[in-house]
């Protein structure tokens, strides 16, 4: 890592605030990904809208984020990683103000896509000025992993708790005070840690729209399988023409001399596996966290801030075990760090099993905690391995393939494991789906804890010293 701007010795003295500033922007854009679920029917009747037509409230913000992640590289590249990451946190402040005033569906669905468009680069720029090409082993905070974790997590429980106490148009006034402390904060964060403007930077516009075309139908088509299941037109048309076109960004990227996102970050294949193991412990850990709040509501009948006061715990934990697991295992091969942290999570998802309608609460927050517990042992050792000599001139690029890739992965992921609970909840009741989704999580951390094994025997110290 070159000395003079990239050490890790000033990420890891950035004050409460710098943060705050680098945390803010990833915990409104993931926030936005999820709050907006529970608040459908509310927006239709209070618009007098259709709520098919409120929908494209939640879709219209992904199908903008995906557009935005594939340009977020060439911008970075253009204008430097500052001041996009500020203009980004600006530009999202301010359509969350236009979605909290919308006087009609057609205004509120057009303010989502202003967020969504805003929201894309801001979690690899901010992981790219708080991680470095070190992957974060010494500069994860206790509060980062807390607030990068569980913020998609509270989503849906904190927008319940929004409405109910103010409406629906609480849910994008709470961005407004947090929008705009990080937008000030932001002043505060050294030079240093960003990437400038790099002189001749190109805008690939063929691989822009191939990449953001397929991001866009792919998300799309996730997201209508967890409504519409796997079978529907509306799922799998867009699912096969995003794959398609992801494919064919990925044939113009390797002939392009100036592609929209490089994918020779990926060539070696030790950054192939870690890309491949993060997806299955974001699938395993999030759709979890996704179904248990359902569950706790739905078939035990608890409230949304009884539900989402159960993950709470869970995100404490996988805070601390961000900021202090790989310091207690730097003695530890990468191999060794990852294998571990996927056998715990795969003994702590068996404990699902042990979930049914008399659980009382406690006892499933204690769960998902001890699930928590194992994330830190597998995220930043596989962020080693994957930003492992990646020069700062490329952060962004490497960390806006990451994002990508952990959308396309933990979208598919999550919706068959969503649909699979949804399905089985209908003809068997929601204990036996519950458990059914957890066999399969069982089954995906096991496949995961044996493709640790191929990881590289170094130790993780030396990946991120």
């Amino acid at each position: 890592m070159p000395a003079p701007d990239a050490s890790t010795l000033p990420r890891a003295r950035s004050g409460a605030v710098v943060q705050f500033a680098l945390l803010a922007g990833p915990l409104l854009s993931m926030l936005d990904s999820s709050i907006v679920n529970v608040a459908v029917s509310p927006i239709a009747a209070d618009l007098h809208a259709p709520i098919a037509t409120v929908q494209w409230a939640v879709s219209g913000y992904l199908l903008a984020l995906g557009i935005g992640l594939a340009a977020t590289s060439y911008l970075a590249r253009r204008f430097g990683t500052l001041p996009v990451y500020v203009f980004s946190i600006v530009a999202f402040t301010g359509a969350s103000l236009l979605c909290a005033l919308a006087p009609s569906a057609e205004l509120l669905i057009a303010g989502r896509l202003l967020q969504g468009l805003a929201g894309a680069p801001m979690v690899p720029l901010a992981m790219s000025m708080l991680l470095g090409s070190g992957g974060g082993a010494r500069s994860m905070s206790p509060v980062a992993g807390i607030m990068l974790f569980l913020g998609p997590a509270l989503g849906p429980s904190l927008g319940g708790v929004l409405i109910g106490a103010w409406g629906w148009r609480a849910i994008f006034l709470v961005n407004l005070p947090i929008g705009v402390a990080a937008a000030i904060s932001a002043r505060r964060i050294p030079r240093m840690l960003a990437t400038g403007r790099q002189p001749g930077a190109r805008f690939d516009v063929v691989g822009w729209v191939l990449l953001a075309a397929g991001l866009a139908l792919f998300l799309f088509g996730a997201v209508n399988s967890e409504t519409g299941g796997w079978a529907a037109p509306q799922t799998w048309i867009p699912l096969i023409a995003g794959l398609g076109l992801l494919a064919g960004y990925a044939a113009w990227a390797w002939r392009s001399s100036h592609p929209i996102v490089d994918l020779s970050l990926v060539t070696r294949l030790p950054a192939v596996l870690s890309l491949v193991l993060c997806a299955f412990a974001s699938v395993v850990t999030y759709a979890a966290i996704f179904l248990l709040p359902v569950f706790m509501q739905t078939a035990q009948g608890y409230t949304p801030l009884a539900a989402g006061a159960a993950l709470l715990p869970q995100g404490v934990l996988t805070g601390l075990s961000l900021a202090f697991g790989p310091k207690l295992l730097e003695r530890l091969s990468v191999r060794v760090t990852v294998a571990l942290g996927f056998a715990l999570l795969t003994a702590a998802s068996v404990a699902l099993l042990a979930i049914d309608l008399a659980t009382p609460l406690w006892m499933t927050s204690l769960v998902l905690a001890c699930r928590a517990a194992s994330i830190g042992f597998v995220i930043s050792p596989l962020l080693a391995v994957m930003l492992r000599g990646v020069e700062d001139a490329r952060l962004a690029d490497a960390n806006t393939l990451f994002s990508i890739w952990q959308r396309i992965a933990g979208s598919i992921g999550i919706a068959v494991i969503v649909t699979l609970f949804t399905q089985n909840a209908v003809t068997s009741g929601p204990v036996p789906a519950l458990h059914d989704a957890a066999t399969m999580l069982i089954a995906l951390s096991g496949v995961a804890l044996v493709g640790a094994l191929f990881l590289p025997r170094g130790r993780y110290q030396a990946l991120t010293a």
